[in-house]
């Protein structure tokens, strides 16, 4: 028989399930059908693969799931076979294509006021998402990253995410303007001097967040098209229509401040409880009522980013290590082994050979 406190655990796990919330809207895919098509792929494969229902793209301000959304970015460079697709889709996205968010940072009346709203609204436009304004002496970041932990694979959203951002300096200041840096999650891609050639900038791959970094400069420029009261009436309006910044499920959250800390080595529970607001004990014993320790919370990130990033054959087995917070690649590879009872090296030949098999299918 049930105990009390398992029965309003129970409860407590089924409010959570029902109210967790991750939408984006859908002016983020404004143009994504055509940018498809226009790659040599097939839009509708797309959409049938990852569960995106085309017609909900067709009003910016319907609500995708923030999971089909980031998933049929990552679609969409397989159909393709363009690995930057994500890249190129953000450098044409200009702000007036991202619906109220776009139409905020315009109304704004200086840069510096346009990107401070981005930080401030955009997790009402894309929800579980944690967007900072963060100063480090003379320079500034843009910081974005995506709170849930079970989006594992999300590359094309951040690097579509960056170009958008950058859109909005180019929008102010000219097409000529370029960030001081570009920070990305994920390792670093086969391709990766297209990044620098797209933001004439260092792209530096395997961070802790994605950032546009740039210096605190012409941020009292005025935006074209400032409208003070047009920006008190967009603002109220993305905040109706997206209903709150969403929520996450406490494990999900969990996993997902984890794998932001992980380049920094193994983190600290104390430091992961202090990102979510809990006491140490207390994130120690909610995990206990999921039947998992905070060791066995840090060991699955680790396994599923390890098994993510070795299908992409080049990126090394040591620069996977490091990313998953390992000092030596050889303690990487003994936790992998433990995990999938082979090595790393195996278990990307036989990723290898199970894609062959399907090409040839």
């Amino acid at each position: 028989m049930a105990t009390a406190r398992s029965r309003i655990e129970q409860r407590r796990r089924m409010s959570c399930a029902v109210n967790e919330q991750r939408n984006i809207l859908a002016a983020a895919a404004n143009g994504v059908r055509g940018f498809i098509a226009g790659n040599g792929g097939d839009p509708d494969m797309v959409f049938t693969r990852v569960g995106v229902d085309e017609n909900r793209l067709t009003d910016p301000k319907l609500a995708l799931d923030l999971g089909a959304y980031v998933g049929m970015m990552e679609e969409a460079a397989g159909e393709t076979g363009n690995d930057n697709f994500g890249l190129w889709y953000g450098q044409q996205f200009k702000p007036a294509m991202l619906g109220l968010i776009g139409e905020v940072a315009l109304a704004s009346p200086t840069l510096g006021a346009a990107v401070s709203n981005l930080a401030q609204l955009f997790p009402y436009h894309q929800q579980a998402t944690e967007t900072r304004l963060v100063r480090d002496g003379d320079l500034l970041r843009l910081e974005y990253r995506i709170l849930d932990g079970r989006i594992l694979s999300r590359r094309q959203d951040a690097e579509l995410t960056m170009g958008m951002f950058a859109n909005v300096f180019r929008h102010c200041l000219g097409a000529g303007w370029t960030p001081e840096e570009v920070h990305c999650e994920h390792p670093r891609p086969e391709g990766w001097r297209e990044h620098e050639r797209a933001f004439d900038a260092p792209v530096h791959f395997g961070q802790r967040t994605n950032a546009v970094v740039f210096r605190d400069l012409d941020l009292d420029r005025p935006m074209p098209e400032g409208d003070l009261g047009r920006l008190t009436r967009l603002r109220d309006e993305l905040v109706r229509v997206a209903g709150g910044t969403g929520a996450v499920g406490f494990l999900d959250r969990v996993k997902g401040e984890v794998r932001s800390r992980l380049p920094d080595g193994t983190p600290a529970v104390e430091e992961v409880a202090e990102a979510l607001g809990l006491a140490r004990w207390t994130l120690q014993r909610r995990l206990a009522d999921h039947g998992l320790s905070y060791s066995d919370v840090v060991d699955q990130v680790r396994r599923d980013l390890a098994c993510l990033h070795l299908r992409q054959p080049h990126v090394a087995v040591a620069e996977i290590g490091f990313m998953l917070g390992y000092s030596e690649v050889s303690a990487f590879s003994r936790a992998f082994r433990r995990w999938q009872g082979v090595s790393p090296q195996a278990y990307r030949g036989d990723c290898s050979l199970s894609r062959r098999a399907e090409e040839g299918a």
